[in-house]
């Protein structure tokens, strides 16, 4: 895919999508939007030159690569079986990009419809933020053919730096739930400790930077770290309901394959806990107000949840 000129249809236009779509604009791609509830505002991004699209049929007719940027296995089943899905309009040739988090048997299911019809799949399961997003600095851990791998490799560079070619289709799914599990896993130790120093009446300043000179140091308490100190969720936006459907697709994968799982169940469990309790649309920081015993989720989560975080940052 070294002609830049190729049409891109994206599907999933929140917080992440619209990063892509700018940075897929920055590049040159023409650009097709599917229009939807859920997407973030579409007038800076038609303003920039992209063009969007009412039915999902529309835009799957008129573009050769359609990204697929939704929530997970059910939306993108849905996106591509549906009714008015993709698969009833692609065209011979087409590539389809799922950078959702989904799970690695349904993927493989998927991938093997796309070729039926005549298309090509590639799963490219993404880490980071909207932020790097938008800047072209996701991270990718992409799943497909060599072949299919190399064609697209062009493209995902317009909005990823890091991208590793894991293997055959499914394995990059396969491979961002397990990092997705260590990540939340990281977390719901953090925040369940850090619950407890609030209730002890120790200082989060000085909780914090204890644990940075030792080895509680890392990305996930530079991530939380913003919360505990000053109730800022900026730098981990990612929803507690996305964490607990991200630990159920995990538990499925280690099901499925027979692999242990008691941790994992444990670490579900405590996002499930928050989720039925009313945190489900706060992002995962404030899992530590809900372990602390309160009751209602702040000012934090309601924005989360007007913001589409359905499809906002990544674990």
């Amino acid at each position: 895919m070294t002609d830049k000129k190729k049409t891109i249809g994206l599907i999933g236009c929140g917080l992440m999508g619209s990063g892509i779509a700018t940075s897929l604009l920055r590049n040159g791609f023409p650009l097709c939007i599917l229009k939807h509830e859920g997407n973030q505002p579409l007038d800076a991004l038609i303003a920039a030159g992209a063009t969007t699209a009412a039915r999902i049929s529309t835009l799957a007719r008129q573009v050769e690569v359609v990204i697929l940027c939704v929530t997970g296995t059910p939306q993108v089943e849905a996106v591509l079986f549906g009714d008015d899905g993709v698969l009833q309009s692609l065209q011979p040739g087409t590539i389809v990009i799922d950078c959702s988090t989904a799970i690695p048997s349904s993927t493989m299911r998927m991938a093997q419809a796309v070729r039926q019809t005549g298309g090509r799949f590639l799963d490219a399961a993404m880490t980071r933020t909207p932020k790097e997003a938008a800047e072209g600095r996701l991270n990718l851990i992409v799943g497909g053919t060599p072949e299919d791998y190399a064609d697209c490799l062009p493209l995902l560079q317009a909005y990823a730096e890091v991208i590793v070619h894991a293997g055959p289709v499914g394995s990059g799914h396969q491979m961002k739930l397990l990092h997705n599990y260590v990540s939340l896993g990281f977390s719901a130790v953090l925040a369940e400790a850090a619950a407890l120093a609030r209730l002890s009446g120790a200082d989060p300043g000085l909780f914090c930077e204890v644990l940075a000179a030792g080895g509680g140091g890392g990305v996930v308490l530079e991530r939380l770290r913003p919360y505990i100190e000053n109730g800022d969720t900026k730098n981990f936006r990612f929803s507690t309901a996305n964490a607990l459907k991200d630990l159920e697709y995990y538990c499925a994968m280690a099901e499925s394959l027979e692999g242990s799982q008691g941790v994992a169940q444990a670490v579900r469990n405590l996002y499930a806990d928050a989720s039925a309790a009313g945190w489900a649309h706060a992002p995962v920081p404030q899992v530590i107000d809900h372990l602390a015993g309160q009751h209602e989720p702040g000012a934090a989560s309601e924005t989360q949840n007007n913001n589409g975080t359905h499809q906002g940052n990544k674990a």
